[in-house]
């Protein structure tokens, strides 16, 4: 028997609240409420969770801890923002590669958040090394990208590769090359979208979000690959 049980109603309400009081004394008046109704359920999701990457890949790792491990800090960087409301409205877990050591490492990852609640794999503006070896190996061996963005888990559960890209072909690149969409990326995801957060309130919402990640190994694999590490 697994440690979650959902992500209940009190979670939510915590978010909802924050939204419209996204300052520093009500969070430091409500921080026990953070700690019980969200950081709480989200360190047993990490636990579960970590039983099931091990199927997936065990290079991937699970850290239940809010600081450090697999959880987002709720706080934001507002240095260098217009905005600067100090917390973040939403919670955020990456499991990434054993690796990778920040957010930019491939990985699978699940944003809580009402209105934009998604979940799956890939890569996240990676620094240009990272980025220039996932681009050769489109080139080099463009069979195995096109089994990565033909695979029926990849279309049929998140709709294709996805990722923002350059306006323009990467320099060193063939503008008429046949991938040119996907060389022109500065990230690569399997994201799924879910409409419906109450799905997050179950406990098999655990099983949903893994199977997810599982449908995204392929492009996990392909990152991996390119990096030269294993997936």
């Amino acid at each position: 028997m697994g440690y979650f049980k959902g992500f209940n109603k009190e979670f939510w309400a915590f978010f909802a609240e924050l939204k419209e009081n996204n300052n520093r004394e009500w969070f430091a008046d409500n921080k026990p409420r953070y700690q019980d109704h969200v950081v709480a359920p989200c360190m047993d999701f990490i636990v579960d969770m970590g039983e099931r990457l091990k199927d997936i890949s065990p290079h991937y790792t699970a850290i239940p801890k809010a600081n450090g491990g697999s959880m987002f800090r709720i706080y934001r960087d507002a240095r260098f923002s217009k905005d600067k409301r100090p917390y973040k409205e939403n919670a955020g877990i990456q499991f990434r590669h054993k690796l990778g050591k920040d957010a930019h490492a491939p990985g699978f990852y699940l944003n809580l958040q009402k209105d934009r609640l998604f979940y799956g794999g890939g890569i996240w503006q990676p620094e240009s090394k990272t980025l220039g070896e996932i681009r050769d190996r489109i080139c080099y061996y463009p069979k195995k990208w096109q089994a990565v963005i033909e695979n029926e888990d990849i279309i049929n559960v998140f709709g294709g590769v996805s990722g923002d890209g350059l306006t323009r072909p990467p320099r060193g690149y063939d503008g008429d090359h046949k991938y040119i969409e996907d060389l022109k990326r500065k990230s690569f995801f399997a994201m799924k979208q879910e409409t419906d957060y109450k799905k997050t309130m179950k406990v098999d919402f655990l099983d949903e979000v893994a199977n997810t990640f599982d449908a995204a190994s392929s492009l996990l694999a392909f990152i991996c690959d390119a990096k030269g590490i294993e997936f």
